[in-house]
């Protein structure tokens, strides 16, 4: 039965009890779990087919954990002969199949412009109508938001800029001399392809911090379990924070993980660093970060700063209809992660279920 089926009117699409806003990992495991409480729940997908932002990384991106150790609730991601750790392509598949396997209410291309305040519950304005809902889950992830560092001279540079979400090949940088800003993951993994073929430059705000290299997702997934029960033992940031992939292992081989310090200044055809003369460059790739893609939740998140929102579990403090799926540790530890998303999910659907019927 619809909540608020007095509501209907002109433009409206839908409505029921929840609403999830994003139907990538962290929307599909919500689903999922929906699905099993017997929810009346519609999930909005501004992209045109699934996959999430899996759809979008570069093409030599892969897990860092073996198909078995990287499910979401319910079903294991099948395994592919000859793929120890599955591609970006395998990740969409999967995805794919895991909507049909559930016939999970995914509607796309819709995309939220806005949720704020209607009585009793909350109006979800799209480009395709009004939803109105008694909760939401916003699951929109970070990969539409990229972050990229003020740094001086940045708009005086004639070189190509690039964001991680840009990049797809080393190829296009061919006999280039480039620079890669960023010390994470994403960084170390593309200065590793990119150092084949063009001279490349690394920096990075602080010293890069390696894991040893026999850990892997599973061993961060370990890790972040037992910090999340008050286990004994260090966090996954004690660790490190870039994984020793095997092209980054090659690349360590090769002697080009030696990272420089942040950059004083970029110039119209290069970078400075502190007492330092120019030092030519055609490319920056900025490996930078993201920061979670709330845009629609303005009118609901007074106290949103710099990439974090108030929340009690996954729960709005500024708006306890709204929940936060996915967006990183402060949503639950390895909340991010394909296998980390479903535990959040699962305590989150509880939280709505309890509230609905109490």
């Amino acid at each position: 039965m619809m909540v608020y089926e007095a509501w209907e009117v002109s433009g409206m699409a839908g409505s029921c009890d929840v609403v999830v806003v994003g139907g990538g990992q962290g929307g599909l495991a919500a689903g999922y779990y929906l699905r099993r409480a017997g929810l009346d729940h519609v999930i909005l997908d501004a992209q045109s087919q699934p996959g999430g932002a899996w759809r979008h990384g570069w093409d030599s991106l892969r897990l860092f954990s073996p198909a078995q150790h990287s499910p979401l609730p319910g079903w294991a991601m099948p395994h592919q002969d000859g793929e120890d750790f599955p591609t970006a392509g395998h990740v969409v598949a999967y995805l794919r199949a895991y909507e049909q396997r559930y016939d999970l209410p995914v509607r796309r291309p819709v995309r939220v412009h806005e949720v704020r305040p209607a009585g009793e519950g909350l109006a979800v304005e799209t480009d395709t109508g009004r939803w109105l809902a008694r909760y939401v889950i916003s699951a929109t992830g970070t990969w539409e938001c990229p972050y990229v560092p003020d740094v001086p001279g940045r708009a005086e540079f004639t070189g190509r800029q690039l964001h991680t979400v840009h990049y797809t090949s080393p190829d296009e940088f061919r006999g280039q001399r480039v620079m890669v800003v960023g010390g994470g993951n994403s960084a170390a993994q593309i200065l590793a392809e990119v150092s084949r073929v063009a001279e490349v430059t690394w920096v990075t705000a602080r010293p890069p911090r390696f894991m040893p290299d026999d850990v892997d997702g599973r061993v961060l997934f370990e890790v972040a379990t037992r910090t999340a029960a008050g286990g004994p033992g260090g966090s996954v940031s004690d660790l490190g924070d870039i994984v020793m992939v095997p092209s980054v292992r090659d690349a360590r081989e090769r002697e080009v993980l030696r990272a420089r310090p942040m950059i004083a200044r970029l110039t119209a055809h290069g970078a400075c660093w502190p007492d330092e003369a120019e030092q030519p460059y055609e490319a920056v790739i900025w490996c930078t970060g993201f920061r979670p893609n709330l845009t629609h939740l303005a009118a609901l998140l007074p106290s949103y700063q710099q990439g974090k929102v108030a929340t009690h579990g996954t729960r709005s403090v500024d708006e306890p209809r709204l929940y936060l799926l996915g967006y990183g540790n402060w949503t639950g530890p390895a909340s991010a992660t394909l296998i980390g998303v479903g535990r959040t999910a699962k305590a989150t659907v509880a939280d709505i279920t309890a509230r609905l019927h109490p």
